[in-house]
């Protein structure tokens, strides 16, 4: 198997994963919203493909799951479990939050493959590894009428998929293969699990009231 082979290899494996997690985070904001099984299934499926499918449009390449359908029978999938199961989480948020956690952490290195194989300038790569992972659960959090996670004041998620995409690059001139998407994963997934367990944040604009006027003479 050429490196190029593995490599469309190791991006198949990178979406099909992604998508698996991500229809789960779906399907847990669509529980919190109480929809029926067609809204679990189309939110799984919209936050499953939605990054991927802007990746490959911008990247001009075939969108994934039209070339391989099998990964919306995995979304739809994902979104009947969560629909038979949800009830017995403790707290299906808490639950939302590290799976998201998870699935940012393999969506990134799936944006950041499928711009290597295209042999992308690094700024192209760094923003698709930020799309893949940031854009699915936008959309989510939008039609579910949920603040985005993405928003949410001061935490750590596009900052952490910024600096996995970013540690790719770096590590890719260093040497290729598939280090940079694993340090591009552990980037990622560090960064945001310190934001939830441990309150990692970046500061926040805030307001001032305005000057008085200075007295007139």
């Amino acid at each position: 198997m050429t490196p190029a082979e593995g490599l469309a290899a190791l991006l198949a494996w990178l979406d099909l994963a992604s998508v698996a997690v991500f229809a789960l985070t779906g399907a847990l904001v669509a529980s919190r919203a109480q929809l029926d099984i067609v809204g679990f299934i189309f939110i799984a499926c919209l936050t499953a493909t939605g990054g991927g499918t802007l990746r490959d449009v911008l990247l001009d390449r075939g969108v994934f799951w039209i070339a391989d359908p099998m990964i919306l029978a995995v979304a739809t999938g994902a979104a009947v479990v969560v629909f038979l199961t949800a009830h017995l989480l403790e707290s299906r948020y808490r639950v939302l939050l590290w799976l998201d956690a998870f699935a940012l952490a393999i969506a990134v290195p799936a944006g950041v493959a499928a711009a290597f194989a295209m042999g992308m300038s690094w700024p192209v790569v760094v923003v698709m590894g930020m799309v893949t992972g940031c854009m699915g659960g936008l959309m989510r959090d939008v039609v579910c009428n949920e603040v985005p996670l993405v928003l949410k004041q001061g935490e750590l998620y596009v900052t952490c998929a910024f600096a996995g995409s970013a540690a790719a690059v770096l590590a890719d001139y260093a040497g290729d293969g598939q280090a940079p998407l694993i340090i591009c994963a552990a980037v990622t997934f560090v960064l945001r699990a310190g934001s939830l367990a441990l309150g990692w944040r970046l500061p926040v604009y805030r307001s001032r009231p305005p000057r008085p006027d200075s007295p007139k003479r």
